[in-house]
């Protein structure tokens, strides 16, 4: 009895092919995931860090940018 495989296209490379074609996804989604992540740091390299409300409010005061009554107005404006 002979067993007849066709062309080569049976199961077996059907399942190489799915095999291909998911490291072929696989791949470009972690180059698509390294650029983002790479971008994203740099983008953030130019910001300063977030300051609280207040640490602001005293440092326009500090700098004279403010008043006495406005530094206190806007301290109750604030909350604190």
């Amino acid at each position: 009895m002979t067993v007849d495989w066709g062309s080569g296209w049976g199961w077996g490379m059907g399942f190489w092919m799915l095999g291909g074609l998911a490291l072929t996804i696989g791949v470009v989604v972690l180059i698509v995931w390294a650029v983002v992540t790479v971008s994203r740091r740099a983008d953030d390299g130019g910001r300063r860090p977030q300051q609280a409300p207040l640490d602001i409010l005293r440092e326009r005061y500090a700098r004279g940018e403010i008043t006495a009554e406005e530094f206190e107005q806007a301290k109750q404006t604030l909350g604190y």
